[in-house]
Parts: C-alpha cells; structure tokens; sequence
C-alpha cells in the first residue's frame, strides 16, 4: 500500500506528499540546525521534522524568555521539546534593555529578532549546528514583519517557505504527524497588543497577559486584549465573540478586566493585521 492510500483512508486528502519531502530535502541539506522555537505551531512543525529528519544530535531548538512572551507560551514549548525527544534550551534576551524596541516603533520586531538571532548564532556554533532556522512560512510574508529583515541579515533559513508550506499545510501536516499543537491560534507576543508609538512597559504586558489568561480560563482560545492606554479593547475569534455576548459572561469578564486597571473595556470580533491600524483613543 503507497503512502498515498494511506493518508487517503484517513480522510486526508488535502496533503500533497511531494511538498512534505520537499521540506525534508530541504531540512537534509542543512545537515544540523538550531530552531528558533517560539512554541506556535509552525516552528514546532519545523522542530518536529527537523528531528525526526536529522536526529536528536543534529536538530535542538532554543525559546527565548522576556517579558513579551506569555508564560502558558514558554509552558507549552518546555512540553513539546520534552514530548519529543528534543534538546530545547531556553534563554534569556535583553530587548527591554533596548529603547528602539521600548518606544515601541513600527519595526519593532526587528529589534527583538536582532536581539534573539544574535544570540542564537554563537549557540549554534558553540552546538556544532551549522544552520539556524525559523518556523517562518508563506503567509507570513505577506503581512508587515519587520522580524524577517532580522532573519535575512543574520542567515536565518526559513525552511517552510523554501518548500512552500502555507499556514494551512503546517495545519494539516502537524494534525498528520500526531502533533497536537496543530490546532492552536496564531499567538503573537504580548508586546503586539500596544499599538506603535505607544511605549511598551511591564505593567502594561502584565495587565495584558492577565486579562488574557482570565479568558483562556474561560475556554476561549482566539483572544487579542489591545491596550490603548485606559481603554483595553478585547477581541475574540467570531463564534467566541458570540459566546461573550451571552447573558452574564460579558458582565464577568468585563468587572475583572477593570479590575487590572482598565477604565473602559469593548468587546469586538477578531480581526487580522488590525495591530497596524491601531491608535489611542
């Protein structure tokens, strides 16, 4: 029985196999590689293949720490290195030491890629991995992403965009391979939720992440809480928003969500790229 007969029996016929070993001939040729793992599920859709491909010795991964990145994200990227086998440290990185990333400009995910590829490059060296690779794929370059300009300067290798793998393919191959990230919403850092110009403080990450996690502990999974200094502005993903709107849990979450510090809190549908429309009002 072909392989093809097989994903066609379990109903997934949308996979196209010669993409996938595109993928893999294209992880092969690095021969050893460091991943930048954020813990989504498209750099641990690299990490995964990368593993499974080049082995345990020659595929480890590394997750920065700093104040942008929800603590249930580092969580998640501790357990899925542990689940599979994969050597995965985790760093520290100073970009809240950096006043081009504080004052929160509109290329400031540059700054914090510069901060982590830098950091990255010398481990890789010092891991005797000759390549450094992003979970980066073909939607993502479509949307403004500074972060990219980062990754060409230092040699980043985007792997899922040289075998042009879509957001949709990463989706369907994860959900394949038996990873259960493969389902997780798109989670930018928390920095993302302050709009440009506005700076970027700890206590504005700590609000946001609160208010975030109080929802999750509701069950809704599609969360943006934008701060817009007095104001937080909560959109969930369309059926979620609906869900909200039901009697008493709108009420419940809008009282904690003040209670972080908000004096206005509105409740709106999930919209991407709305990060670049934003302003403070």
């Amino acid at each position: 029985m072909t392989g093809r007969m097989c994903w066609e029996e379990v109903g997934l016929t949308s996979l196209n196999p010669l993409k996938f070993d595109r993928l893999k001939s294209v992880i092969s040729g690095y021969e050893s590689v460091l991943v930048a793992f954020s813990g989504g599920i498209d750099s641990a859709f690299v990490l995964k293949v990368a593993r499974d491909t080049l082995g345990f010795e020659k595929a480890k991964a590394v997750t920065a720490k700093s104040p942008s990145l929800a603590a249930r994200e580092l969580e998640e990227a501790r357990a899925f290195a542990e689940t599979f086998r994969i050597e995965h440290k985790i760093i520290e990185t100073e970009e809240f030491e950096n006043p081009h990333y504080t004052s929160n400009p509109s290329d400031r995910c540059y700054y914090c890629k510069e901060e982590l590829y830098a950091k990255l490059i010398p481990m890789a060296r010092a891991w005797n991995l000759k390549t450094v690779a992003s979970g980066t794929q073909l939607d993502d370059l479509g949307d403004i992403r500074p972060g990219l300009r980062a990754a060409e300067e230092y040699g980043v290798k985007n792997p899922l965009v040289e075998a042009g793998f879509t957001k949709q393919d990463v989706r369907e191959w994860a959900r394949h391979a038996g990873i259960e990230l493969w389902s997780k919403p798109a989670s930018p850092c928390l920095s993302s939720r302050v709009p440009h110009g506005e700076a970027i403080t700890l206590e504005k990450l700590a609000q946001i992440e609160a208010g975030e996690n109080f929802l999750k502990d509701l069950g809704f999974k599609i969360i943006r809480l934008r701060h817009l200094g007095h104001k937080a502005r909560v959109e969930l993903g369309t059926e979620e928003f609906v869900a909200l709107m039901e009697a008493g849990l709108r009420e419940r979450a809008t009282d904690f969500i003040r209670s972080l510090g908000f004096k206005v809190v509105v409740f709106e549908p999930y919209r991407q790229g709305r990060l670049n429309e934003q302003t403070v009002h």
